[in-house]
């Protein structure tokens, strides 16, 4: 089951550049019943590692924007090691509970994206809306997809394409500062993750291969729906 997990949540991240804290927590909770803790770490570390393999392929085609991933590194740095500090001190099913909530607004931003016309360029005001969205990835692992997505697609005149490769480095950086340091502090099931990689390693190749020849706002769409179910799934799990 973990194998079919990584695979398919590495296939999402692949083709839409979102999934990785958004799908990988929820399922590890729910599904293979790590705490809460574990999962962010568990998943974080499974998402840094399908980004290294999805990510060249969108830097071979220069469908990434260094200068705009700079703006938003530099706010989403130092909001990732703010998540991972915060975590610490939470009770274990207000995590649960808080992640759930995170996940079901994450699922509504993804839905209703801006589209890409009129838009201004605010990019030097990306790195004050980056260090939230680093700070929910370090204490959730969710968000640095969708809601990164949806401020380079608001804030940005980047392509779509050059959307999901920035977005996509972004999230690589956060996951593995992220990943590395709940990896230091004990919070990661190893097990878990080298299952996760097996099955994550060959979807996220393939999804890399099929990224922009398939259609992507109907695989958005579903994406967002079943992160919905998950996320209040996870609600109820924490607070009720």
């Amino acid at each position: 089951m973990v194998y079919l997990i990584g695979f398919l949540i590495a296939l999402a991240i692949g083709l839409t550049g979102v999934g990785a804290g958004t799908l990988t927590t929820p399922l590890l909770i729910l599904i293979v019943g790590l705490p809460a803790r574990i999962a962010v770490g568990t998943s974080l570390i499974f998402g840094a590692a399908v980004k290294i393999i999805t990510s060249p392929v969108y830097m071979a085609r220069r469908q990434v924007d260094w200068r705009t991933l700079a703006f938003m590194l530099a706010g989403g740095v130092p909001g990732v090691l703010i998540g991972v500090f915060l975590l610490r001190g939470v009770d274990p099913k207000a995590i649960t509970g808080v992640i759930g909530a995170t996940i079901v607004v994450v699922a509504l931003f993804n839905l209703f994206r801006p589209t890409t016309a009129n838009r201004h360029d605010r990019t030097k005001w990306l790195t004050l809306v980056a260090l939230p969205i680093g700070t929910e990835v370090g204490f959730s692992s969710a968000g640095a997809g969708a809601l990164g997505a949806l401020s380079l697609l608001s804030m940005t005149k980047l392509t779509p394409a050059a959307v999901v490769g920035t977005d996509l480095v972004y999230g690589l950086v956060l996951s593995l500062i992220g990943g590395g340091a709940n990896a230091a502090l004990g919070t990661l099931n190893g097990a878990v993750l080298g299952h996760l990689l097996v099955g994550g390693v060959p979807g996220a190749i393939f999804g890399a291969y099929l990224a922009g020849r398939l259609p992507s706002k109907p695989m958005r769409m579903g994406l967002s729906g079943a992160m919905a179910l998950l996320g209040v799934s996870l609600f109820y799990k924490g607070f009720f």
